[in-house]
């Protein structure tokens, strides 16, 4: 342990912490702007500068570990008027049209100038002569350079936390920016569309692409039939923005929100969660039954999951070699819209061309997988825009409405009933539980043996974790399982997810059935989440997951009635000739740049 004194203050840390995180201890904010809890020290920004008595430099607290019987003043004259300057420094080349910019009250940059009352008597003028340019080719992220302050979160996002190594710095000095190999737009590197560094970035620089205003110009036309679907991971991150507590579940809030707005039908992405385990799960049996009883040596195992389009995406780019293994279902998301234009129409007596799909996702990179050419099965666009938690927070405050106050209502009938394995597929783990919860009981006709139904293995925020279920007393159809140690293995965040498939592409990890994720937590960790998202903010959003899983009355994805309709109205059978026709797709090698 190491002994210091902080403004005074006494205060004992173990050796190696940071100054900043001292600091903490004793309830002293030092201000960041470079630095993040998620990502490396990199102290590049200094506008966290504290003052060490006798020392000649000020030091960067972010980056500095503390030493036994330091003195440290965090406001002092002197790290007060270097803060101001850094900061005067920051905005003399930053576009400050703060009135226009998306980040408008939730900038980190803007904070601080309020708080140091720089904007008053700013020394500096804007750099005119500088390049900028804004970036408006990706469908999930705009990138403005005018607004970058080159703290370089958004490339150790993309390179350490991510390693998807979309984005670099460029160049030195004055010239120094973000940039993209080769200067491509974001639309033709190999960026995932995570949005991770959207999540990251202190100022308006990196912003999700928004279709707003192309919603509520649905929502207005008595001439469409607006439908929206809401991913399971909004439900416990939308009260953030709203004024509730990190890890509130609002489901029942959101809904009445959402009928509020004004769409014509407020259904649920976890109902079409149920049925992605219905035919990713009779998927998973029918490659192992071809290993196991047809000694097919082709079959592609072990099968991945291919609910996160991020994962999607960084696997075309770099595994293409394992693309056979991605499951062919598409992601709930997709099954949905492709429903509502086709199921859903028909059930209604609609007509399909005056059908809006909205979908409000944790996910930047679900407005990316709307786009792909894969996803028209229904003859038509299947989902028309993507809308993430932010976003609808943000209508909610245009449509003045008082999110607090409001009555809790249900989803509709028809796609809008769901179970709790349904609900887990917002975190971590959670689509491997609801798999294993469903497939165990249709092998062996008894429950997972499991406390709960709850499969604590899979769950949890290690980056990789490994789980295996021994299959006994299997029925008629299935005892070509009996005695198999069905193993499985599951990642978050895509660094975690080039780990995992290195080892299964080196033999040195060997199982069935894969779970990735794109985002650290899952999709409760989304890029279009709340900001800020951390990992205790993480923690808590899946403690309210696993809280709604426990409290509905269906916990597993074949017992929910409206899938068990929907196959016997509809598709017929899981992985039958019209299951494949609207639900599943195949992906293709990307090159890497």
């Amino acid at each position: 342990m190491v002994k210091l004194s902080i403004n005074g203050l006494l205060v004992e840390v173990p050796e190696g912490t940071t100054i900043l995180d001292a600091a903490k201890k004793l309830n002293f904010r030092i201000p960041v702007l470079c630095h993040h809890d998620d990502l490396c020290v990199a102290g590049n920004c200094r506008v966290c500068v504290v003052e060490q008595l006798g020392g000649k430099a000020l030091l960067a607290a972010c980056a500095t570990p503390v030493a036994e019987g330091m003195q440290i003043l965090t406001n002092s004259l002197k790290v007060r008027t270097a803060r101001k300057h850094v900061i005067e420094l920051l905005l003399s080349e930053h576009n400050a049209d703060c009135t226009k910019c998306y980040k408008n009250g939730n900038c980190e940059l803007q904070d601080l100038s309020n708080e140091f009352s720089v904007g008053d008597h700013i020394l500096l003028d804007l750099i005119k002569h500088k390049d900028y340019t804004i970036d408006r080719f990706s469908p999930s992220i705009q990138k403005d350079d005018s607004k970058c302050i080159r703290c370089q979160r958004c490339v150790r996002t993309c390179e350490q936390l991510q390693g998807v190594n979309a984005l670099c710095v460029a160049f030195k000095g004055a010239e120094q920016k973000i940039s993209t190999f080769y200067n491509h737009s974001m639309a033709e590197v190999i960026c995932t569309n995570c949005g991770q560094c959207i999540n990251r970035c202190p100022t308006g620089a990196l912003v999700e692409r928004t279709y707003l205003d192309e919603v509520w110009d649905a929502i207005l036309d008595p001439e469409k039939h607006v439908v929206v679907q809401t991913a399971p991971a909004v439900r416990v991150g939308l009260g953030e923005d709203l004024g509730l507590v990190p890890g509130e579940r609002v489901t029942g809030k959101m809904v009445a929100a959402l009928k509020r707005l004004g769409f014509d039908a407020v259904l649920d992405t976890d109902f079409t969660a149920d049925l992605t385990i219905m035919e990713e799960g009779t998927e998973l049996l029918t490659r192992l039954k071809k290993a196991l009883v047809d000694k097919d040596k082709n079959v592609a195992l072990p099968m991945t999951t291919s609910c996160s389009p991020g994962w999607v995406k960084f696997i075309e780019h770099t595994f293409p070699e394992f693309l056979p293994n991605v499951s062919t279902c598409k992601s709930p998301q997709q099954m949905f819209g492709a429903l509502a234009k086709t199921y859903y129409a028909q059930t209604r007596e609609l007509d399909p061309k005056k059908i809006v799909t909205v979908s409000i996702m944790p996910c930047t990179a679900k407005k990316y997988e709307a786009d792909r050419p894969e996803m028209r099965s229904s003859g038509f666009k299947d989902v028309d825009y993507v809308i993430t938690t932010r976003e609808l927070a943000r209508m909610v405050r245009q449509a003045g409405i008082d999110f607090t106050l409001l009555k809790e209502d249900k989803f509709d009938k028809l796609m809008g009933k769901s179970t709790g394995a349904g609900v887990i597929f917002g975190a971590t783990g959670g689509v491997m539980e609801a798999a294993l919860r469903t497939a165990y009981e249709i092998i062996t006709g008894r429950e997972v043996p499991f406390e709960n139904l709850n499969i604590m293995p899979v769950r949890g925020f290690e980056g990789i974790r490994q789980a295996s279920v021994k299959i006994e007393g299997c029925l008629e159809d299935w005892k070509f399982l009996e005695g198999v140690e069905l193993k499985c293995a599951v990642a978050h965040g895509l660094s975690n997810a080039r780990e995992l498939m290195q080892a299964v592409k080196d033999g040195k990890i060997n199982v069935h059935f894969i779970e990735i994720m794109a985002c650290p937590g899952g999709c409760l960790g989304g890029g279009g989440q709340p900001i800020p998202t951390n990992q205790e903010i993480r923690e808590k959003r899946a403690a309210a997951i696993y809280s709604e899983d426990m409290n509905l009355p269906l916990r597993k994805s074949h017992e929910n009635p409206e899938v068990q309709l929907l196959y016997r109205e509809f598709l017929g059978e899981p992985l039958g000739h019209k299951s494949h026709e609207l639900l599943h797709t195949h992906y293709k090698e990307r090159e890497r740049f």
